[in-house]
């Protein structure tokens, strides 16, 4: 049996295999392509519309999650995929539940962005 990378080598190696993922992510996935335009359009606008480093991360922060999420998700419907075609309830639940994850972050987008919005432009 083969040895288990450690240290550097395994940092290295886990570097590699999510550099993977996010090319992965990018070529097969248009939303998280989309995703990723509104996070970059985003991020510059967070330092605008926030006043101070805690607004910033309460704007910045969301936009993270959701590509966390849907990163996730695009890895469970890449398994459910991968065990058959065939419909079956359990798989149509669980991409189901992923969509639903990926909705909610994206809620909380509009929720945090829509709440320092409305603090410092609504009276």
């Amino acid at each position: 049996m083969a040895s288990k990378a450690t240290g550097l080598t395994r940092l290295l190696n886990a570097t590699g295999y999510s550099w993977s993922g996010f090319k992965a992510a990018w070529r097969h996935e248009a939303a998280f392509r989309q995703e990723i335009i509104l996070a970059l359009l985003l991020l510059p606008a967070a330092f605008w519309l926030g006043r101070n480093p805690f607004e910033y991360v309460i704007l910045i922060a969301p936009l993270f999650l959701v590509l966390i999420t849907e990163l996730l998700n695009s890895g469970l419907e890449a398994v459910v995929d991968r065990i058959g075609s065939e419909y079956h309830e359990l798989s149509g639940r669980a991409k189901d539940l992923g969509s639903a994850a990926v909705f909610t972050a994206l809620v909380l987008v509009g929720v945090c962005w829509g709440g320092i919005f409305a603090a410092r432009f609504l009276p």
